[in-house]
């Protein structure tokens, strides 16, 4: 029996009005941990790559690059736009994982809201004039960094989340499905 006025536990055990707060906690705790990752990262980078390139193996290699854009290079010079649309992006994700009801769609959450914060924190106190320091090339695809690889994993694994907790519903019958009596459609067709 419960007590009243203590409201029933959720899935993971916290209580509902105490679970937006634990979800909230456990995004920030990832997003600070892709932050410090990625700043770190970046650091190393532009110390050890400004004397040259590491080539790490096949197409992986390791040179420095500064992306004053978007993704893929796109919109270049536009960081101050490209700042605020994170911030707002940021915050936008920050009210959904009070609402979600899953750890592991609010840990995605956290990779994506701790990716667009390490890039913002290029474009904001970066010392390369607003530009995101990039490094990680693959030479068929725009060379990128931690929080961008962060970006993408969250995106993906959140759609996979939302799309098998929620799938497309099946095929509905047909509203007047063909009766298995041919004398039957005769009878309701007017031919008796």
């Amino acid at each position: 029996m419960q007590d009243e006025g203590i409201a029933p536990a959720s899935s993971d055990g916290s209580r509902p009005e105490t679970a937006p707060i634990r979800r909230l906690i456990l995004a920030a705790a990832v997003a600070a941990v892709v932050v410090v990752a990625d700043q770190w990262t970046k650091s190393w980078a532009v110390r050890r790559l400004s004397h040259g390139d590491i080539h790490v193996i096949w197409k992986l290699d390791l040179q420095l690059s500064y992306n004053s854009g978007a993704s893929f290079g796109l919109a270049q010079g536009w960081g101050p736009v490209i700042a605020g649309v994170a911030i707002a992006a940021v915050v936008l994700l920050l009210s959904t994982v009070r609402r979600v009801r899953s750890n592991a769609l609010t840990v995605a959450l956290g990779l994506v809201i701790g990716g667009a914060l390490g890039n913002l924190a290029d474009r904001i106190v970066g010392h390369h004039h607003g530009a995101v320091v990039d490094f990680i090339a693959l030479h068929f695809w725009p060379t990128f960094n931690v929080a961008d690889s962060c970006v993408v994993i969250g995106a993906v694994t959140a759609a996979l989340i939302v799309v098998a907790r929620n799938p497309a519903p099946e095929n509905p019958a047909p509203e007047n499905p063909a009766p298995d009596n041919p004398a039957a459609t005769a009878h309701e067709g007017g031919l008796s």
